[in-house]
């Protein structure tokens, strides 16, 4: 299995306005159930390699929290997590780049953060540019980037850095239709190849073209886990049933 969720929460508590600093530092050695916020609950499920998998849920369901665990950016209060791999996440819009750094000094960033070798990333750099299309600008700063450009370069450094593991949250909504047929050519092969795809999208066309399987989170629970088109009819059915 790629990924192993079992009986996970994560715990969020909420403020209850100001306080002293010294009653901040007890609440942190006291837990008060009744201010529990519950992001995540008692949530399970398996991922086997490659699975192409889709999240879906209203604003608020607990989608990015599982997918921050997922990536090891915070860790539950209750329950097992098991991830087999090298994880490639674009979690929001240039995560992981900094604006005042070239493109290229991006990908050599990126690819260090992943595990990668200088000498590696350079066998890689023209495959990277190319796919992702803007190499008139490779040099200049991602500051002068528009949102399209990013993601195109942060796509292009996920996909041909070799994860087990892809995580994709939004960000291909912001690309261009061709870019957007690429990146579905490229995740097709990613998936023959045995690679893994956790997807996060509002967009259920997007979703159905790049998943086969999907999760339904409500206010921190697993509803339904599934075959894409039942769990995304079952979804948009409970969205309008009064």
């Amino acid at each position: 299995m790629s990924i192993v969720f079992q009986g996970v929460s994560k715990i969020f508590h909420r403020h209850t306005g100001q306080k002293l600093l010294r009653s901040h530092l007890g609440d942190r050695f006291r837990r008060d159930p009744e201010r529990d916020f519950y992001a995540l609950k008692k949530v399970s499920f398996q991922i086997g390699e490659g699975e192409r998998v889709g999240i879906v849920g209203r604003n608020g369901a607990g989608k990015s929290t599982l997918l921050s665990l997922v990536c090891g950016l915070s860790t539950p209060e209750e329950g097992r997590i098991e991830v087999s791999g090298r994880i490639a996440a674009l979690l929001e819009l240039g995560s992981g780049f900094h604006p005042d750094l070239t493109g290229a000094e991006n990908v050599y960033l990126n690819a260090s953060l992943l595990g990668f070798t200088r000498a590696r990333t350079e066998e890689l750099f023209d495959s990277i540019v190319e796919f992702s299309g803007v190499q008139e600008f490779i040099r200049e700063p991602l500051r002068t980037y528009s949102n399209g450009m990013i993601v195109r370069l942060a796509f292009s450094v996920a996909l041909n850095l070799e994860p087990a593991i892809l995580i994709v949250d939004e960000v291909l909504a912001v690309g261009d239709q061709a870019f957007q047929e690429k990146c579905f050519e490229k995740i097709d092969e990613f998936r023959k190849a045995g690679k893994t795809l956790l997807c996060v999208s509002h967009s259920p066309g997007l979703l159905q073209q790049l998943c086969d399987r999907a999760l339904w989170l409500d206010r921190g629970e697993l509803m339904m886990d599934g075959p894409i088109g039942k769990v995304l009819s079952a979804y948009t059915g409970s969205a309008v049933t009064p």
